[in-house]
């Protein structure tokens, strides 16, 4: 729990059952986090049925037409796969909760930032999406986004480049690609909130730790 100490299934469930949105802050490459994922999402969804939607950092916005295509039956599991950005561990560790979405017709949603956007917020700060048309934009928050330099997350993460020590100047635009990212993910799950629906968000933990 919020305490570090050990707390039940049960009492997991009943928190997530009581909020509008669950953000599981997972660690990449451990197992038992995907383990974990996939029975919670079962569990949800024994209490809210088609109430309940997915989402994920794993997926970016320019990919939700595709994944709604796969979802629907339209396109080949082939075609998404062979076409969609997934990540090299999708096959173990997020195809599991894509399938479930479509066996049981729940939405998922594609949350994340297109990646070469958050690749130019690195290069040129936030002002470089200023220039894209309006069609890349509408795959963005509204802009500008709110930025704060001061956040737990952005903060260490700069202090972490600091730490290396030599000629080595951390990169200010750094804290700002993942606060787009941050952004972008935020405004996916709002769109898609209503009242009455739960939203489960499987993301790293840097994203929503503290």
């Amino acid at each position: 729990n919020q305490k570090g100490k050990e707390a039940s299934y049960k009492k997991l469930v009943k928190d997530a059952l009581e909020a509008d949105i669950v953000l599981f802050g997972e660690l990449h490459n451990n197992p038992i986090s995907h383990w974990m994922q996939l029975e919670l999402t079962k569990t949800l969804f024994a209490e809210k049925g088609t109430d309940l939607i997915l989402g994920a950092e794993m997926f970016e916005t320019d990919n939700q037409l595709m994944m709604d295509e796969y979802l629907e039956g339209k396109v080949k599991n082939s075609n998404f796969e062979g076409e969609a950005k997934l990540w090299k561990n999708y096959k173990t560790d997020y195809k599991p909760l894509v399938e479930f979405a479509k066996e049981n017709k729940l939405k998922f949603i594609a949350t994340n930032v297109p990646r070469r956007y958050a690749s130019l917020v690195h290069s040129e700060g936030f002002e470089g999406l200023d220039e894209l048309t309006d069609a890349a934009k509408a795959l963005l928050p509204e802009l500008p986004i709110d930025y704060d330099p001061d956040l737990p997350g952005y903060k260490s993460m700069m202090e972490m480049m600091s730490g290396m020590g030599g000629n080595h100047q951390p990169n200010p635009n750094l804290p700002k690609a993942q606060a787009i990212k941050d952004a972008t993910m935020a405004n996916s799950i709002l769109e898609n909130f209503k009242p009455g629906k739960l939203i489960i968000h499987y993301n790293g933990a840097y994203h929503s730790n503290n």
